[in-house]
């Protein structure tokens, strides 16, 4: 499976690649939008393509070529204001997901936010703006034709990976390293029950294998 990671510089999406480029049963092309990005990726043997979530879906899609699936993994940051996580998690998600319809790419895999569809649980939460651009994200996903798996992580860590996973439709709030995150992502691109379906993850005690595989 040849798979395009959108948002490849980023913290997940770095993780991500580097675990797609090893593993033997897939292919990784990373999205990027900046030359250097691009130059760098391919000096470590890496496909990359450039492309940017506020260009047009026709961009995107030519940057789709040739994938069998999409991880959506970008994000604007937390330094930019509210009219970028409108350009980038909501339109540049929705955008995507047009572009994977328009090239007949099925398998689309998006990760989100805690609790995202949930609107009760960030009711007051102080980046409510960041919450509403991943529920409706998500909610175009999944009105989509696509195959798609929602992974909804808790607080995100740059601790080293721990393997073990909790994953469910509704969790108590709790934190993960990104590794695992972008290893649930692996685990489950092949696996057919989870697709349609949404799930919030955080660290637990179940390996990420047997975790997926109960989804």
């Amino acid at each position: 499976m040849n798979v395009l990671v959108i948002g490849a510089n980023g913290q997940i999406g770095t993780h991500l690649v580097n675990q797609l480029q090893e593993n033997k049963d897939h292919e990784v092309t990373a999205m990027v939008r900046k030359e250097e990005q691009l130059e760098e990726l391919k000096q470590r043997g890496i496909n990359a393509v450039l492309a940017n979530l506020e260009d047009s879906v026709d961009d995107i899609a030519n940057a789709m070529k040739g994938a069998d699936a999409v991880v959506f993994t970008a994000g604007s940051g937390g330094s930019t204001g509210a009219d970028k996580t409108l350009l980038i998690d909501l339109d540049g998600a929705v955008k995507s997901v047009e572009a994977a319809e328009k090239t007949g790419v099925k398998r689309f895999v998006m990760i989100s936010a805690f609790q995202a569809h949930n609107r009760d649980s960030w009711a007051d939460n102080p980046i409510k703006h960041y919450m509403v651009a991943k529920h409706f994200a998500d909610e175009k996903l999944t009105e989509s034709s696509l195959d798609y798996t929602i992974i909804r992580p808790g607080g995100l860590l740059n601790d080293p990976a721990i393997g073990k996973i909790e994953a469910s439709e509704n969790l108590e709030r709790g934190s993960i390293p990104r590794e695992d995150v972008a290893s649930t992502v692996v685990e489950v691109l092949d696996a057919k029950n989870t697709f349609h379906k949404g799930f919030d993850l955080i660290t637990g005690e179940t390996s990420i294998k047997d975790a997926v595989g109960k989804i």
